[in-house]
């Protein structure tokens, strides 16, 4: 079956798009991924999503309104791919979207007399489908959560299917807005899985460049803000005192809690540290590395052994970040995903593409080690294409 994997992260800036081919049953499950590219959010739908997932006043038209509005967004995505691929989107069987994140609490707090946990997607599904005449999987996340689970991460499915080796451990790394791990043993059965957020990935670092240069950059390119700049020790361990850090796994984080209070404050500490605009840059970004690096040997190395890190994601482009986890991880081999045949910034939307061929043939998607659901679940809604 050819699927379509999208995915829309937690910094809005664009659609990620792969074609995968995917056939067999676990765990004789294969897929290859045949084709990706990506397509910027619009403007003032990023900003939209940005306003809103930041706890910004609004109606609940208006978050109608851009669930729709997003969902034309993802079929004109899936559609502008197949073009850039030189195949008709009629080929296309299926289609998995994660949709755009605008609100996630994964553990329950009170809420109207009772303990609540919940999580929202926006980027209507039945519109896509409607769009593309592809059948749509979409809303992956609320299954998982239904049964006490966090509803993230989901990726680690994918990733104990593409990465668990009888020989080597890994630990699959994905530094998207948000840094989250999949700890792989050598020989892991899937309840041997665990995954979570370990904190901020380029978050904050993408706000403070966004910032300082009055919104002409919207990332580090290269590093070569950071690299101009000095950590400032004082405010690195005062970040590193950040609550979420010592929480136990299993554990999910996003714009709620790393958003624009957390940037505002990061600001404000910053002044009180008299760190320059490039010192806090270097020091958001080596807050990243030692955020991922701490929960590493405080929640996994203890128990298991790893050989290998692989990095995906934006960050796995920053090669500050990479020369860091190096340093401070060895001897275990630092390496990015696309040596393993994945490039970084496919294998989200790779996943997801997985995840959606798995509910089509009803089979579970989640993993309860690495959610803390109290059992698997199919994941996700069916929205019908055309029928042909």
């Amino acid at each position: 079956m050819l699927v379509m994997g999208m995915m829309s992260g937690t910094s809005a800036d664009g659609i990620d798009v792969a074609l995968a081919e995917v056939k067999g049953a676990p765990p004789r499950l294969r897929s290859k991924l045949l084709r990706h590219t990506s397509r910027r959010m619009p403007g003032v739908l990023r900003t939209e999503v940005l306003r809103i997932a930041e706890g910004a006043a609004c109606t609940a038209g208006e978050i109608s309104q851009l669930n729709f509005r997003l969902g034309m967004a993802f079929g004109d995505a899936a559609a502008s791919a197949c073009r850039e691929f030189r195949m008709a989107l009629s080929r296309v069987k299926l289609i998995g979207s994660h949709g755009q994140t605008i609100f996630h609490q994964g553990r329950p707090v009170p809420f109207l007399g009772r303990a609540t946990a919940s999580t929202l997607q926006i980027g209507e599904p039945a519109v896509i489908a409607a769009r593309t005449g592809v059948t749509t999987v979409g809303d992956f996340r609320v299954a998982d959560m239904a049964v006490e689970g966090q509803g993230a991460p989901l990726v680690p499915y994918a990733d104990y299917l593409l990465y668990v080796d009888e020989k080597i451990g890994r630990v699959s790394l994905n530094l998207g807005g948000i840094g989250n791990v999949t700890v792989l043993p050598a020989g892991a059965k899937p309840g041997q899985v665990v995954a979570f957020d370990t904190g901020p990935g380029n978050m904050l670092m993408d706000a403070l460049v966004w910032h300082f240069t009055r919104k002409k950059q919207k990332y580090d390119r290269g590093a070569r803000l950071a690299r101009q700049g000095q950590v400032n020790e004082r405010l690195l361990k005062e970040l590193l005192r950040d609550p979420y850090l010592k929480l136990g796994p299993p554990k999910s984080t996003g714009r709620e809690y790393y958003g624009r209070a957390y940037f505002q404050e990061l600001l404000r500490l910053g002044k009180k540290h008299r760190a320059g605009p490039n010192d806090l840059i270097r020091t958001a970004t080596e807050f990243t590395v030692a955020s991922v690096v701490d929960a590493l040997k405080r929640f996994v190395l203890r128990n298991t052994k790893v050989q290998q890190l692989i990095v995906s994601g934006g960050g796995a482009r920053n090669p500050l970040i990479l020369a860091q986890l190096t340093a401070l991880l060895t001897p275990i081999e630092v390496l990015t995903s696309s040596k393993l045949g994945v490039p970084e910034e496919a294998k989200e939307a790779y996943a997801f593409a997985i995840l959606a061929y798995e509910t089509w043939n009803r089979r579970a998607g989640n993993l309860p080690s690495a959610t803390g659901a109290e059992r698997q679940m199919v994941l996700g809604k069916i929205s019908l294409g055309q029928m042909r």
